[in-house]
């Protein structure tokens, strides 16, 4: 999978409003990132494209309580072993409904 191609695929349909590469959001200093990207409530919703959502969710729960980011607009996108079209369009699904 080309992670910059599935990020340009989502930006160049402008299906969302910015999209963000962390080599792994799962370590401390993502969750610094996330922390750092949720605060000021300029997110209104949030896709992670990554490993098993419920998964996601219990990792970036701290970040979530940190900058006051309401879990119910989290949306975990699991793309693991997925390659690049199949990760455009799981993403896709996910924002679309």
């Amino acid at each position: 999978m080309n992670i910059f191609e599935v990020g340009n695929a989502i930006r160049r349909e402008k299906l969302v409003d910015y999209i963000a590469i962390h080599p792994q959001l799962c370590a401390t200093d993502g969750d610094g990132f996330l922390t750092a990207l949720l605060e000021g409530n300029s997110t209104d919703e949030l896709y992670v494209g990554a490993c098993d959502p419920v998964m996601q969710q219990k990792m970036f729960r701290d970040a979530f309580e940190a900058s006051g980011f309401d879990k119910a607009h989290f949306h975990g996108v699991e793309i693991r072993n997925m390659d690049t079209n199949q990760a455009v369009e799981a993403i896709k699904k996910a924002i679309s409904g």
